[in-house]
């Protein structure tokens, strides 16, 4: 079985499991209606093609999953303290951080993660040059800055190392296309 057929085989189960969970029992018609709704979501709204170029690490997976929980839980705690301590409100600002992530999705995914810590929002992202400008809520002390730089390293490392290991990347065809035309489009024309 191909890795394509592997993914729409899963979409279709995950369509099937949301059918059955908006009726709220199990049953066999349930099932078998949440397969025909999930057949006809995907064939009359087919989804573009998302190049998954590596490969899941479970360990690692499992790591990230472990850091993303415990990073939500800190910053929460940061922020619950920066909103009831007496005195000014905190300083913010925006920072800019370059990843090391190549994959389009896997920078999408930890885009995500960034906007799901309490206290920071992503702002922008230069998808050419893989950097992405984060509102952090407090960039007062150079502790607090440094802590939010070394999140985001730690979070690259564990996003590289559950789904881009250099050993396991295969660039699709057209990835390295987009950047020669990024790159085309920024040459002076003097």
């Amino acid at each position: 079985m191909t890795r394509e057929r592997v993914l729409r085989v899963g979409v279709l189960a995950w369509l099937a499991l949301v059918w059955i969970l908006l009726w709220g029992t199990f049953s066999i018609a349930n099932l078998v209606g949440g397969l025909i709704v999930g057949a006809l979501i995907m064939w009359l709204l087919p989804l573009p093609r998302v190049p998954v170029e590596g490969r899941v690490h479970l360990l690692s997976m499992v790591k990230l999953v472990w850091m993303i929980i415990f990073y939500a839980a800190q910053s929460s705690v940061q922020v619950a303290r920066l909103a009831v301590r007496p005195g000014p409100p905190p300083v913010t600002g925006v920072l800019r951080c370059k990843l090391g992530i190549k994959s389009d999705l896997v920078l999408t995914l930890c885009i995500d993660v960034l906007n799901l810590i309490p206290g920071t929002m992503v702002l922008e992202v230069d998808q050419a040059r893989r950097a992405v400008y984060v509102h952090v809520l407090d960039v007062g002390t150079t502790k607090a800055v440094d802590q939010f730089y070394r999140s985001v390293r730690q979070l690259e490392r564990l996003f590289i190392a559950s789904f881009e290991r250099d050993s396991d990347w295969q660039p699709a065809p057209w990835h390295l296309r987009d950047y020669e035309y990024h790159e085309e489009g920024r040459e002076d024309p003097a």
